[in-house]
């Protein structure tokens, strides 16, 4: 990455300047030791040296490497965005974002992986945003370490948003609404949460988008990121997703939670433009979509 020192910035301690373009510390640091580089005018510098007008800063981060425990596999995987920072893909329903302990192989990482090594794009692995397993659509990854800081301070900035559209059981009486309950893990599970006093703060917009004989369907946005957020949410407020039997819903029509992560939208971290990534509806969706008559 490469700038040029402006007039405000004459004087600067080079590790000023750079903090001001979002390196961290912690990226110094790997710059320092790692194999990175950081250069003005195409001489080799410390972060001690002060800026002048003009300068031409341009840094080399260390290569990005990978987990040797990180298996590639050629899933097929569905590229929604791509670009030389980023890249966006499809994450269907019965997919785990990572490894687990119990299943190390199959994941969106591994497809990421395989992806990467089919194309040779020497890059990493740095999911930036997941998903449940059995909740389906748009995912973000970094291909490397600095871009995956960039997203994050925008994700603790609230500058990256997703959307999500929901199937709940009932019909719910609002058009639109403000969930603002506190989420806890439940006591006796390490998987569950649950509406609590003592837990965290968390906040779901919801607006009515369709209904059918027995369900709303739902469009969802979030101010936090909770586990499970729409899916404690949704059932505290007495309509769980449908399928969703962890929180209350039925598999009588569906077998995994009706959910889907619908649009991703977030300035680019490097760029600054908008971005708006999108993902239809996945068949399994569309066909509960008739099962409840919302559609014909």
């Amino acid at each position: 990455m490469e700038w040029t020192a402006g007039a405000e910035e004459e004087g600067m301690l080079l590790r000023e300047f750079l903090g001001l373009k979002g390196i961290s510390k912690r990226g110094l640091t790997s710059i320092k030791y790692d194999g990175g580089g950081i250069f003005v005018n195409n001489e080799e510098v410390t972060v001690r040296r002060k800026c002048h007008e003009g300068d031409k800063v341009k840094i080399y981060f260390p290569p990005e490497t990978r987990s040797d425990s990180l298996i590639p596999e050629d899933l097929s995987l569905e590229v929604l965005y791509e670009d030389s920072f980023l890249i966006a893909v499809y994450k269907p329903a019965g997919m785990n974002t990572i490894p687990s302990r119990d299943a190390q192989t199959g994941s969106l990482a591994n497809a990421l992986a395989g992806y990467y090594d089919k194309h040779a794009i020497a890059a990493g692995i740095h999911i930036a945003t997941r998903l449940d397993k059995d909740t389906s659509g748009v995912v973000l990854a970094a291909k490397y370490a600095h871009i995956h800081h960039l997203v994050s301070e925008m994700q603790q900035a609230n500058l990256v948003n997703r959307e999500y559209i929901g199937i709940a059981e009932g019909h719910v009486s609002e058009d639109d609404g403000t969930i603002d309950q506190p989420i806890a893990r439940k006591p006796d599970s390490i998987i569950t949460r649950m509406v609590d006093s003592q837990g965290r703060r968390a906040i779901t917009h919801y607006k009515k988008l369709a209904e059918g004989d027995r369900h709303t369907m739902l469009s969802f946005k979030l101010e936090t990121g909770r586990t499970h957020q729409i899916r404690v949410h949704t059932s505290w407020l007495g309509y769980p997703l449908a399928g969703d039997d962890l929180y209350g819903g039925t598999c009588e029509l569906i077998s995994r939670q009706a959910l889907h992560c619908k649009k991703l939208l977030l300035p680019h971290p490097v760029t600054r433009t908008e971005l708006t990534i999108e993902s239809p509806l996945p068949g399994d969706l569309t066909l509960l979509m008739k099962k409840t008559g919302m559609i014909t």
